[in-house]
């Protein structure tokens, strides 16, 4: 047998048995024979490189580098749903619909919305040939190579597709299963790197990383729910789904069809708990027409499907033991109290929440306690703000026992240094007033400096910081610019989790220590805004920071300038100008700014060129909360001052418009209400740059 029909029998082989695997649950050879099957044909692929088939198994492993993605447009513009959280908002769609049709007899498909990142997959003549992310609806990422690494998403179909002569697209939520999210957070704590705080965040910080071999290593996936072409091959959804799911792609089987908007709220009522059982996050339910002829009948709004809806779920809440509360101290000195839970018969493993185990959370502050009006063995409700930060949000009374609970008594002195607490006027925190020498604070600050918004030293994460804060090497930031390779070669600590009893080990083998000392001589070119965020003036956050960078020039105009020129800069109140003034008149932060200078830091602003796109947005400010589909924070202010626009760092009465993403803030939303601001979605944002 020749080089090319060996290949062209290896790929066929192998693509079948990871469609068995994968989508069938089936073991048709060992993981052995598998691997000997895949390493013979990537010895062939190597040798006969020409000869390499685009749906290729050995893509699946990754090992393309991609350092810029490439922005394509997508030939049918990817759409956002409207959303709904109750009933009635369903049965007042239902009736658009109904009369949208005229009363035409019509049904509903169901789905599951999950909690991912939306993929467009296009395929030619039966040939994977293009991945890319949702961007802004009309353009998005090519991440090609990184979808490849998807194993239950085939690279060729089985069959043809009966009616779709030449490209189809097949549209999809890429995500990442709770195994996977847990074993990379396990890694990256082993590794003394920082966890990811949910898996969508995992899911969309992986599909965008540059090297494909290491998105293959996490074990992302994906389910697909929409079929799309140029002809009309499907005359329903529900016949689009079962022939996707036919030709070999991962068709989550949780969908039905309903007759009624009864039968619709039955299915929501279903999933509501039954959701928590599946092995990824899901947050709502998706209604769609069935009919693709209904759906061309009732058409599109600017910004959504008349014929669809997701009706989105309340966060999950739940029960738990209040077993005490412990006091975090961060890097402004402030003390956090933390609620350490567990379950109502105390195994000592926390409550299932949301998808995760939870045996903290955050009590904020004093006035928290009391409002709540906590008591130590009080049975709490518990859920997750926005899906993420667990958050204690009732009590219940029914259970409480007052000879069996204990008042709270918030400390007067620092848990970690034992200095006394001060609480300024109108603060709710507590502050530990020994700046200079409680651990916390000190190793606080110098994770703040390291943090990618400042001088992005990745290389270096909590637990490394920690460890050389242990053995002396740093007490303050500008230690890290005297770390050398002998200093940091070798060190090694072992430390075991008391709440799970994991051992983790964080080593500075060779690697390590050169991307430390890479990382830190790199961090020297970043932008003075970075340095200005990283060196943490108290209240001066990297919005703010960008704002006196671009204002003052250089540090030492920030430095000179009294706290009535300070407040003339733009979006500087008086409790910021106020702050730098203190910081700038301590003579130990003074050292600490020329010792930074010493080591080559930037200190001053360059003339930026900053990227225009047009006037849409010209003289009207904008704040925004919440989580956007088409945006991360830092690109959504850039795409509002490239049109224009300014962006405001609070709700105040001269603001023109706040833009409320996927689970807003509600105290801006409060806000906002009462200064009447004008509220607009994502998409209404969208439609003003036109």
């Amino acid at each position: 047998m020749n080089p090319a029909e060996r290949i062209s029998e290896l790929t066929e082989k192998l693509n079948y048995y990871n469609q068995r695997y994968y989508m069938d649950s089936v073991s048709e050879i060992s993981d052995q024979e598998f691997d000997m099957l895949l390493k013979e044909l990537e010895s062939l692929e190597n040798q006969y490189p020409d000869l390499k088939l685009p749906e290729s198994p050995t893509h699946r492993v990754g090992g393309t580098i991609t350092k810029n993605f490439a922005s394509v447009e997508h030939r049918y513009p990817m759409l956002s749903l409207a959303n709904t959280y109750n009933e009635q908002e369903l049965i007042d769609f239902d009736e658009r619909v109904r009369k949208g049709l005229n009363g035409e007899t019509y049904e509903y498909i169901c789905e599951l919305k999950f909690d991912g990142i939306s993929l467009s997959m296009t395929y030619e003549n039966g040939v994977f040939v293009r991945g890319v992310t949702r961007g802004d609806g009309v353009r998005g990422d090519d991440i090609t190579n990184n979808v490849k690494t998807i194993k239950t998403l085939p690279l060729k179909i089985k069959t043809p597709l009966a009616g779709a002569t030449g490209a189809f697209e097949i549209r999809g939520e890429g995500f990442l299963p709770y195994s996977s999210f847990e074993k990379m957070n396990a890694d990256a704590e082993a590794a003394g790197e920082e966890s990811y705080a949910n898996a969508r965040n995992a899911a969309s910080g992986s599909f965008k990383l540059q090297d494909s071999a290491e998105v293959a290593r996490r074990g992302l996936d994906a389910y697909v729910y929409q079929f799309l072409s140029d002809e009309e091959v499907f005359a329903t959804h529900e016949e689009s789904l079962i022939a996707l799911k036919n030709l070999g792609f991962n068709v989550s089987q949780t969908w039905t069809k309903c007759s009624t908007i009864q039968e619709v709220i039955a299915y929501i009522n279903e999933w509501d708990e039954k959701r928590f059982s599946l092995p990824l996050a899901t947050d709502g339910i998706v209604i769609k027409l069935n009919s693709i002829a209904q759906r061309a009948e009732l058409g599109y709004t600017a910004k959504s499907p008349r014929w669809a809806i997701a009706y989105k779920y309340k966060a999950e809440s739940k029960p738990a033991i209040l077993k005490a509360v412990t006091y975090q101290v961060g890097r402004t000195g402030a003390i956090t109290p933390v609620a350490e839970l567990d379950n109502e018969k105390l195994n000592g493993k926390g409550i299932h929440l949301s998808g995760t185990t939870v045996k903290r959370a955050s009590l904020h502050n004093a006035n928290e306690i009391e409002r709540l009006g906590l008591r130590i063995g009080d049975t709490v409700f518990v859920e997750k703000g926005g899906e993420i930060i667990p958050k204690v949000t009732a009590v219940d009374l029914s259970k409480r026992d007052m000879f069996n609970t204990q008042e709270i008594v918030y400390p007067s002195a620092c848990p970690e240094c034992g200095s006394a607490l001060t609480r300024k006027e109108g603060e709710a925190n507590h502050y530990c007033t020994n700046e200079k020498g409680c651990p916390p604070q000190i190793r606080g600050r110098i994770e703040h400096f390291i943090h990618r918004k400042a001088m992005n030293i990745d290389s270096l994460g909590e637990g490394k910081i920690e460890l050389l804060y242990d053995k002396g090497l740093v007490n303050d930031i500008t230690d890290l610019y005297d770390l050398t390779y002998e200093k940091l070669f070798g060190l090694e600590k072992v430390t075991e989790d008391e709440l799970t009893g994991k051992v983790r080990k964080i080593g500075f083998k060779e690697k390590t220590v050169q991307n430390i000392l890479d990382g830190i001589e790199k961090s020297k070119q970043a932008p003075f805004k970075q340095v200005l965020f990283g060196i943490g003036i108290r209240y001066v956050g990297a919005t703010v920071a960008e704002k006196l960078a671009s204002f003052f020039k250089n540090i030492d105009n920030i430095k000179n300038a009294d706290y009535e020129t300070l407040r003339t800069a733009p979006e500087i109140g008086d409790k910021i100008a106020q702050s730098i003034v203190e910081f700038f008149q301590n003579e130990d932060n003074l050292a600490l700014i020329e010792r930074l200078r010493a080591a080559g830091l930037q200190m001053a602003a360059l003339d930026e060129v900053k990227e225009i796109e047009g006037d849409q947005l010209a003289g009207k400010t904008f704040l925004y909360t919440g989580t956007f589909a088409n945006f991360e924070r830092e690109a959504l202010e850039q795409k509002i001052e490239a049109n224009g626009g300014k962006v405001v760092s609070g709700v105040s009465g001269k603001l023109d418009f706040l833009i409320v993403g996927e689970k807003p803030g509600s105290s801006k939303i409060e806000k906002a209400k009462k200064l009447n601001v004008t509220m607009i979605s994502e998409e209404e944002f969208m439609a003003m740059l036109g």
